[in-house]
């Protein structure tokens, strides 16, 4: 088996698992293509914005069930589910590969997919059939801390685990539902919006992990498109999986850009192998799935 790249997903709001757009289509997409280029992932990590701990820990459950960790959206939504067979053994190898980074990391026997993990996972691999690992994270750690716990997750990638992180590359949400009612989904794109994402996409093309890593201080309206930032830092556990110990030659490709709501940025990034591949993850994939211009 081929060694498997790593991913950061936008899922968007949880109405992305009922109203999956162009994000939705991408992820429908994906799945299939990692399997037709790198064989069936044998498990997957997942790293995801509400999946919080003080100190890394693994969800270590023999078995997954889908966790509603929203409320006031359609009840729909809490009809689908997500059963899906943990890891154990799984999880003893990564906490073994965290542990020997220097990092923190707890096994816990709990179980449950948060909607950040199951949406997208719904897409991919509908099936539910591939055991799934979530690791929480401290969300008080800076980008760089998160890096380097990535980084410790990249071996995984040799033997079949698929690392992905689960986000989004901007999230203030305060724009979309407040004011004086929702903004339309089909929103024209808002200036702010696509000078981050286009900072991101940039600065990852050219694997600038200086300024990514400082994204804070030098991206545009970083503040503005996150308020918190607990929805864009499993980009960066997901990027240093990917990376390794190569970060100076390790680029982020956008291989999916669209928008949600004039302002939820539904980006994904591939890192590793499909990120210097980028012929396949950045030019078929997201050919099919444009961002839509207004």
């Amino acid at each position: 088996m081929k060694t498997l790249p790593t991913f950061f997903l936008s899922h968007g709001s949880p109405m992305t698992a009922l109203e999956p757009r162009e994000a939705g289509a991408f992820m429908t997409a994906l799945g299939p293509a990692i399997e037709a280029e790198f064989g069936r992932p044998k498990a997957i990590v997942m790293v995801s914005a509400h999946t919080l701990t003080r100190e890394p820990a693994l969800l270590a459950a023999p078995r997954h069930e889908a966790v509603y960790d929203f409320g006031g959206f359609d009840p729909r939504l809490r009809t689908l589910r997500y059963d899906a067979p943990g890891s154990p053994a799984l999880a003893a190898r990564v906490a073994a590969l965290v542990k020997d980074s220097g990092l923190p990391v707890h096994l816990l026997r709990e179980g449950g997919l948060d909607h950040g993990i199951w949406t997208p996972l719904r897409f991919m691999f509908p099936q539910a059939d591939i055991p799934v690992l979530p690791l929480g994270w401290p969300p008080t750690w800076s980008a760089s801390q998160l890096f380097a716990l990535g980084q410790a997750l990249a071996p995984l990638a040799q033997d079949g685990v698929l690392v992905l992180g689960s986000g989004s590359i901007t999230h203030n949400l305060r724009r979309v539902f407040g004011g004086h009612g929702q903004v339309a989904v089909d929103a024209p794109a808002t200036a702010e919006s696509t000078a981050f994402r286009d900072w991101f996409a940039s600065r990852g093309a050219a694997a600038d992990w200086p300024a990514l890593l400082d994204w804070q201080a030098q991206a545009p309206h970083a503040a503005l498109m996150h308020p918190s930032s607990e929805h864009l830092l499993p980009f960066f556990v997901a990027a240093g999986a990917g990376a390794g110990a190569n970060a100076a030659d390790s680029p982020a490709a956008r291989v999916h850009a669209s928008l949600t709501f004039g302002d939820l940025g539904m980006d994904a990034y591939a890192f590793g192998a499909w990120g210097r591949a980028s012929p396949f993850g950045a030019g078929a994939v997201l050919a099919q799935n444009p961002a839509p211009h207004h």
